[in-house]
């Protein structure tokens, strides 16, 4: 009797051939690719990593060179910004001298025979002018009232202190042949530096 077992276990020639075929094809595909080494199969080349050690933190050098420039520019500006605030108070305290200086030389010289804090206090007073308009000097401006019936002439003694009450500078301003009802404006004016800050104090009023 015939072997059953044996018909059933054997493989149609005409399933074995497809399958032979696809494993050639499969393999030829592997062997290809080992051929070509991992390369990319459009181009044939491999990727090639970047290069690391050109990467550096240092900023290029057109920014570099740009906030150099802005560095340099920053520190000019304050410069000249402190130059001006100094030509001011120049400009400032050479006008002041160039408008007073005969009169306060005049005023300097009546007060010294006087004693006490004079006979025209009342016709006096002083107000602070702010540092921004005098370049950093700090100054007084002395109004001086003529309340008579007669032409006159004024002497007037500012000494300005520090905080504990020590006269750091005495300051003459003065006005002459004031007109009846006429008011002068003189400024007297510290040389001292803007800072300790210095206070001014009305000594001596003089009408002469």
């Amino acid at each position: 009797m015939p072997c059953r077992s044996s018909v059933r276990t054997r493989t149609p020639r005409s399933r074995a051939w497809p399958l032979a075929a696809f494993a050639c094809t499969l393999t030829a595909v592997v062997l290809t690719g080992c051929a070509h080494g991992g390369k990319s199969p459009s181009t044939g080349k491999t990727p090639t990593p970047p290069n690391t050690a050109s990467f550096t933190d240092a900023l290029p050098s057109a920014l570099a060179s740009s906030a150099s420039a802005a560095i340099a520019s920053a520190r000019a500006s304050a410069s000249a910004v402190a130059s001006s605030a100094e030509a001011r108070a120049s400009e400032f305290e050479a006008s002041v001298s160039a408008e007073t200086a005969r009169a306060a030389a005049a005023a300097e010289k009546e007060l010294k025979h006087v004693h006490g804090g004079g006979n025209a206090r009342s016709d006096v007073s002083m107000k602070g002018l702010p540092v921004s308009k005098t370049g950093g000097v700090i100054a007084v401006l002395v109004t001086i009232t003529n309340r008579t019936d007669r032409k006159a002439s004024y002497a007037v003694q500012v000494d300005f202190e520090n905080a504990d009450g020590h006269v750091v500078e005495t300051r003459f301003v003065g006005a002459e042949n004031l007109a009846p009802g006429h008011t002068a404006e003189p400024i007297a004016s510290s040389h001292q530096p803007a800072e300790p800050r210095l206070k001014p104090r009305l000594v001596k009023a003089q009408r002469y």
